[in-house]
């Protein structure tokens, strides 16, 4: 089941963004030939209208076919079509259409980034701390969320257990921190070394209030005395405002992580190595809509926004290609040619397409073992 529905979100985020530059296509008077989700051979259609929508068999995206994207479609099109060319249209409607594709895919994006901070789920709300460390929205609980194995803490401790006290004095998350830091190695600390004195812990479990004694080690990487637990967290309540401001925060530090990774992926062969293709995408979006609601949101939002940025690289037959080559006409006043825009996409198409191959590559060997 959980298969059916991720391919059916990632159907949706297709279909979405095509809508939008087929609804302000048709807004602006262009004339839509084709709406269609995945691409040739044809599969079915019906035509309702001037505008055929058809559904394809190679499942590898979906379009929206204006009349007249190209000078030399226009110059063979009737006239009478022609006028509602996308070609012959002033640049900032050919802009607005194109846009509206990767705009949907950031309102997707910001909305369910949003509704997961609103609702408070936490597998939501961790999966978006893990995209976004800068969130914080999350806060700390006195109760135990994970216990490392071969620690002193493993030995005592269980996942739930909730800290009344540290040393019989009642505490707080921090107050405990700083009381089992306090119990000191009896020389110099080296790593591993153990404290002269045991830690006592007051907990709750299940409903029954006991004290439990480990003796903490410390831990040169961290450059203090630890027992080996993490405390769990819940989501901070959130209102709209602080949810939206924390969605539009994610949705920046993660584009920004994007385009490092991508940037380093054309150098570092281990950067490469985890890349993912629309295969791995898709088995890992099936993990997160298996594993529960607000973190299939917050992954379903993350390939939305990744979707919506990567068609605005400034490169043709992308988005972003159309839309630069629209604004450098308005600037210089006067049409770029189709050889000049094509010249310059060029580069970029081949960084995208070995990316894209590697992406492939590293699915197909993992797949196979």
């Amino acid at each position: 089941m959980s298969w059916l529905i991720t391919i059916l979100g990632i159907m949706a985020l297709i279909v979405l963004h095509e809508l939008g530059h087929f609804a302000v296509a048709k807004a602006v008077g262009m004339r839509v030939e084709r709406f269609s989700l995945f691409f040739p051979p044809k599969l079915f259609g019906v035509k309702r209208g001037e505008t055929e929508y058809m559904v394809g068999a190679i499942p590898a995206g979906g379009y929206v076919k204006i009349t007249g994207m190209s000078p030399e479609e226009v110059r063979n099109t009737d006239l009478r079509i022609a006028v509602r060319a996308y070609y012959m249209q002033v640049p900032w409607k050919r802009i607005v259409v194109i846009l509206a594709g990767p705009g949907v895919n950031l309102l997707i994006a910001f909305v369910l980034f949003t509704a997961v901070l609103l609702s408070g789920s936490l597998d939501g709300v961790t999966t978006m701390s893990n995209l976004n460390p800068g969130l914080k929205a999350l806060k700390a609980t006195t109760s135990i969320g994970y216990v490392e194995t071969g620690t002193p803490a493993a030995r005592v401790l269980h996942v739930g257990d909730r800290i009344l006290a540290v040393d019989g004095r009642r505490t707080t998350v921090e107050g405990a921190r700083t009381a089992i830091e306090s119990h000191a190695c009896a020389g110099a600390p080296v790593d591993g070394c153990s404290a002269a004195t045991p830690v006592t812990l007051t907990v709750i479990r299940g409903g029954r209030e006991l004290n439990l004694t480990a003796t903490p080690r410390y831990n040169a990487g961290a450059g203090r005395m630890l027992l080996g637990f993490a405390f769990g967290a819940t989501p901070r309540g959130m209102g709209l405002l602080s949810a939206a401001g924390g969605s539009l925060h994610t949705m920046w530090a993660t584009t920004e992580e994007t385009m490092t990774g991508l940037a380093k992926a054309l150098t570092s062969s281990k950067t490469r190595g985890e890349l993912r293709s629309i295969v791995g995408i898709t088995e890992v979006t099936q993990q997160a809509v298996a594993s529960g609601a607000g973190r299939a949101m917050v992954v379903v939002g993350f390939v939305s926004l990744v979707l919506g940025v990567i068609n605005l690289f400034p490169f043709l037959p992308l988005d972003g290609g159309h839309v630069l080559w629209s604004v450098a006409e308005k600037v210089r006043g006067k049409r770029v040619s189709v050889a000049a825009m094509w010249r310059f996409s060029s580069v970029g198409i081949v960084l995208l397409a070995f990316l894209v191959i590697n992406g492939i590559s590293n699915d197909i060997s993992r797949l196979t073992g």
